[in-house]
């Protein structure tokens, strides 16, 4: 029985190499087989292996390279050929990245996964804006929501940024003037 690759769930963390966990980057550096979101910098594909085979799966709001289905379908192909392979992700893959979707299906499949956090949008915009997500005066609590989420208006915004509270909300730019009101 041939043996199976790992598929390496890996995020890119905000865009600059310098913010890659010392996994990720070995990951990036060593992989064979890269499939990557079009959010990941090119500057951190820079860092992959000259002959590394670099598969963009790019999703815009209204065009996606691949269906998602078809991305999980991917990796597992390539894991049950015996290559381990980089999911690579901008941000963090567990934070809307859908890292848990393709985790689930390659277990499934009963193929190895390894999640490697990145640095998420959050914690990267915070830091390069020297705004603290928390303080002990200002906000004890944190909650990221999806600005493209079902039931936007039925969200309750007053008490998801209400005293003491902080609200990140990701892919909110067209829905903002909904959320604002």
């Amino acid at each position: 029985m041939a043996q199976t690759g790992t598929i390496y769930l890996v995020g890119a963390g905000p865009g600059d190499p310098d913010l890659l966990t010392l996994r990720a980057a070995r990951l990036i550096e060593s992989a064979r087989v890269i499939v990557h979101d079009g959010l990941v910098d090119p500057a951190i594909l820079a860092l992959a292996r000259g002959d590394a085979q670099l598969i963009s799966v790019a999703k815009r709001r209204s065009h996606h390279t691949l269906p998602q289905e078809e991305i999980s379908e991917l990796l597992v192909r390539v894991a049950r050929s015996g290559q381990d392979i980089v999911r690579l992700k901008g941000g963090d893959p567990f934070v809307f990245g859908r890292g848990g979707e393709e985790a689930e299906v390659a277990r499934a499949a009963g193929v190895a996964v390894e999640v490697v956090p990145g640095i998420s949008a959050a914690n990267g915009a915070a830091a390069a804006a020297q705004i603290a997500l928390t303080h002990r005066d200002a906000s004890s609590i944190v909650s990221f929501v999806a600005g493209q989420c079902k039931g936007l208006k039925d969200q309750d915004w007053a008490g998801l940024a209400g005293k003491g509270r902080t609200l990140v909300i990701y892919m909110g730019v067209k829905t903002a003037p909904q959320i604002a009101e």
